[in-house]
């Protein structure tokens, strides 16, 4: 089995920003990225208000995306690409000085967000947009990779398992550099009538910025979020090898079915509770040392509610003592995105001894009274710290981060 994993590399494009600088300024001010949604009419749509990725994107996505190759894919896909490019550029990797066969592509992806808002869908391109292997395939061939080249869907963990996945498989010294992450949409009215229909959305459309509001009494359900995320993972020896600038550890994981229901959570959040029990197993952390959590926090009755138990079930005493915030009241749920974006967040946090804030806090929920970072960011020197995923079909995941030395 290989050292250390760590991140040498991220990238981002979010409702708050598609460039790792902004975004952090952004959320470190608390800003929200929600708003009224623009790709499509809502009107008819009980909720109406998604943090949609900034339409000045497209014009900056043409500098990173060739013509001919960004007409047969999504906007989402492009999305991608431009995060693992600028992922890529920050890890100053040169691949025509690597062994191509030795570097992996994985991506979390729900769907390619070829939807009724997508356009210039054409019968020469819809198969192309469609793909969900897309992703990956367009990233390896982008930098002519040779390694292993798949996508993962396990619902809104979905990242969460590529970046994770990645780890083992560098672990195992089957490659040396995995580009991992993903990317999702949907906002369109298909999928957000569906979502109502199963009464998981938000439908405090006035004022959009304050819809998501996790672990209050108030919150109603998530709100939808799009964007990417993507990370480089590298062995720290071949990190070093090339002087590489080393940003975090990715300390271990934990990957688990709940097998209880399609969309509710275990009961009291039991299966959340033995994620974040084998995480700390596997990362070699005890419970002391964490720092930060990043929650899953989607703003949902039952999430929330059950997060807070499971962290108390974990953590005992210390757990109100550990920081708990969720990136959701900011960017929205970002769906196969999630986990990905929301390591990054945890990234940046472990690097700059800032705690993003839970904004929208007010009317606390009695049950729930943990520290949730309330509305402003906090000062705090972390050296560990977790981030959540929890999705539909009862797959978890739970990352550990550490603080990498000379960070």
């Amino acid at each position: 089995m290989a050292g250390k994993v760590v991140i040498s590399g991220m990238g981002i494009v979010s409702s708050l920003g598609y460039d790792l600088e902004t975004f952090w300024k952004n959320l470190v001010e608390g800003k929200s990225g929600v708003k009224k949604i623009s790709l499509f009419n809502a009107s008819s749509c009980a909720t109406q208000i998604a943090a949609e990725v900034p339409h000045e994107f497209e014009e900056y996505s043409r500098c990173l995306v060739k013509k001919r190759a960004a007409g047969q894919m999504t906007r989402v896909t492009r999305m991608c690409l431009v995060a693992a490019k600028q992922a890529v550029t920050l890890s100053g990797l040169d691949f025509e000085k690597e062994d191509k066969t030795r570097c992996a592509v994985i991506m979390g992806v729900v769907n390619t967000g070829n939807s009724s808002v997508e356009k210039d869908t054409s019968p020469q391109n819809t198969v192309f947009k469609s793909m969900t292997n897309s992703m990956p395939a367009w990233i390896s061939l982008e930098y002519q990779l040779l390694g292993p080249n798949f996508a993962i869907n396990t619902a809104c963990a979905s990242s969460a398992y590529a970046i994770a996945i990645g780890m083992q498989m560098i672990k195992n010294n089957m490659v040396d550099v995995v580009i991992a992450g993903g990317a999702d949409s949907i906002i369109n009215p298909e999928e957000i009538n569906g979502f109502n229909a199963l009464y998981a959305l938000s439908v405090a459309n006035d004022p959009p910025e304050a819809a998501s509001r996790p672990f209050t009494s108030k919150r109603d359900g998530f709100v939808i979020g799009e964007g990417a995320g993507v990370v480089i993972l590298e062995s720290e020896e071949h990190a070093l090898m090339r002087n590489a600038i080393i940003h975090s550890e990715l300390a271990g994981y934990a990957l688990t079915s709940e097998g209880y229901n399609i969309m509710a959570p275990m009961k009291d959040g039991a299966g959340m509770a033995a994620t974040i029990e084998k995480a700390l197993q596997n990362a070699g952390v005890d419970k002391s040392e964490v720092g930060y959590l990043n929650a899953h926090g989607t703003s949902t009755e039952l999430n929330d509610r059950y997060e807070t138990m499971a962290i108390k079930k974990v953590f005992g005493e210390q757990a109100y003592h550990i920081p708990v915030s969720s990136s959701k009241s900011m960017i929205g749920h970002t769906i196969g995105a999630a986990g990905a974006i929301e390591g990054i967040i945890t990234i940046l946090s472990l690097k700059n001894n800032i705690l993003t804030p839970t904004i929208n806090y007010s009317d606390p929920d009695p049950d729930l009274d943990l520290d949730y970072v309330p509305n402003v960011s906090r000062q705090k020197e972390i050296h560990v710290a977790l981030s959540n995923s929890f999705g539909f079909g009862g797959h978890n995941a739970t990352l550990v981060f550490r603080k990498y030395p000379g960070n």
